[in-house]
C-alpha cells in the first residue's frame, strides 16, 4: 500500500514545475517516505497549484473536513505545501514543486542521509523528463554594476525589487548547509536567502526563517557582493524570494558551470563586455566569476561571452573599467512572466 502511495505521489511531482523524474535505483520514494507520511503522501496527491480552502482539498480527496484541516496544517508545517494563512479568513493551501519548493523547505531539517538521498537522486535520476521552456529562477546584476548609460528596467535591479515589499524575512541557505554536512561547504554566509510578501509568512510561520526590516536585507545584499554571491530571484517580474548563490554549492549554478554556454540557459537580460586595452591583468573578475567566464592569459584577462550569466561580479571591482554589463539582444532573453504562479503555470 505504502509504495503505491508514494509512486502516485512522485508522479504528481513529475507534472509540477522542475519535474521529479524517475531513478534506476528508485531512491526519489525513499526521500518521499523520509519526509511524508502514508497519509500525508495520499493528501498530496490531491493538492494543486491552485491555492484552495481545506473543504475543497477535502472533498476531493473524500475526507472529513476536520482531519483534512488538521493534515493540511502539519504538512504546511513540514514544509510539503505551501499555506497562505490570514487571521480573520480560511487557510489556503497550495501544491509546490520539489524544487523550488519542498526540497528548500527542508533547510532544518538536520538528517545526513536525507541529503545523500537527495545527492543520489540528481546524479542518476532519468535524462527523460519534461521539457522546460523557461527557468524558475533568473539572474540580476548586483546594483554597482549597473551603470547610468545600462537602462535597466526596476524588475532587473535588487533595490527596486526589494521596495515592492513590506515584509521580508531571511532563511539559511540550503544548498550551502547542504555542502557543509557533507563535508564539503564553502566560506560564503550562510543566512542569506531573502524571502518576501506571503512566503515570508510562510518561513517565519514554520520556523525556517526570521523576520527582518529593509535595512537588513541591504546589509546582506551588500555581504553578497563582497563573497561574490550570484542574486537570483525567481524568474517573474514580482519578487518573492531572492537567492545568493555561490558557484560551488548552488544546485543551479554549478548545473550552469557544466553547460559549455550557461548564457543560454539562464534568464538573464545582461551579458558582460570586455575592452582588452584597458585592462591591467589584475585577475580581480577571474576570481570573482562563478561561471569561468574569465580566464587570465599573461597579463591579458580574456572573456568567454557564451559563460557569462550576466551576474555582474566582475564589472563591480574592476579598476580599469574595462568590464561592463550590456543587454542581450531581444532574442535571446527567455520570458519572465508576471508572477510566481504565473512561472509555475508555463512549467506544468
Amino acid at each position: 500500500m505504502s509504495k503505491n502511495v508514494y509512486e502516485r505521489l512522485a508522479q504528481h511531482l513529475d507534472k509540477l514545475p522542475g519535474g521529479f523524474p524517475p531513478s534506476p535505483s528508485g531512491v526519489e520514494l525513499r526521500l518521499l517516505k523520509r519526509l511524508f507520511t502514508p497519509k500525508e503522501a495520499k493528501l498530496a496527491v490531491h493538492l494543486t497549484l491552485n491555492r484552495e480552502e481545506a473543504r475543497i482539498i477535502a472533498h476531493r480527496a473524500k475526507l472529513v473536513l476536520g482531519e483534512a484541516e488538521q493534515r493540511l496544517r502539519e504538512m504546511a508545517r513540514k514544509g510539503l505545501i505551501f499555506s497562505i494563512e490570514t487571521e480573520g479568513a480560511p487557510a489556503l493551501y497550495q501544491a509546490v514543486p520539489w524544487v523550488v519548493g519542498i526540497y528548500e523547505f527542508q533547510v532544518n531539517n538536520p538528517d545526513e542521509s536525507f541529503f545523500r538521498d537527495y545527492d543520489e537522486y540528481f546524479r542518476t535520476r532519468s535524462k527523460v523528463s519534461r521539457p522546460q521552456p523557461i527557468p524558475q529562477m533568473r539572474t540580476i546584476p548586483i546594483a554597482r554594476s549597473i551603470e547610468p548609460h545600462l537602462e535597466a528596467l526596476p524588475y532587473e535591479r535588487a533595490e527596486e525589487l526589494v521596495k515592492t515589499h513590506k515584509k521580508f524575512a531571511v532563511a539559511p541557505c540550503i544548498c550551502r548547509r547542504k555542502a557543509e554536512k557533507m563535508g564539503v561547504g564553502c566560506d560564503a554566509p550562510k543566512e542569506t536567502c531573502l524571502i518576501f510578501g506571503e512566503w515570508a509568512d510562510y518561513y517565519v510561520r514554520n520556523d525556517i526563517g526570521r523576520y527582518i526590516d529593509q535595512s537588513e536585507v541591504a546589509e546582506i545584499l551588500t555581504m553578497a557582493d563582497k563573497a561574490n554571491l550570484v542574486l537570483q530571484p525567481n524568474n517573474s517580474r514580482e519578487m518573492v524570494v531572492m537567492c545568493c548563490c555561490c558557484g560551488c554549492c548552488c544546485g543551479i549554478l554549478t548545473r550552469l558551470k557544466s553547460h559549455p554556454r550557461p548564457s543560454e540557459l539562464v534568464a538573464s537580460p545582461f551579458r558582460a563586455r570586455h575592452e582588452s586595452e584597458r585592462c591591467e591583468g589584475c585577475g580581480t573578475c577571474v576570481d570573482r566569476c562563478q561561471m569561468n567566464a574569465l580566464i587570465l592569459e599573461g597579463d591579458q584577462v580574456v572573456l568567454n561571452s557564451p559563460r557569462c550569466i550576466g551576474c555582474g561580479l566582475c564589472v563591480s571591482t574592476c579598476p580599469t573599467g574595462s568590464l561592463t554589463l550590456v543587454r542581450k539582444p531581444a532574442n535571446e532573453q527567455i520570458k519572465m512572466p508576471i508572477n510566481m504562479d504565473a512561472t509555475w503555470r508555463e512549467l506544468s
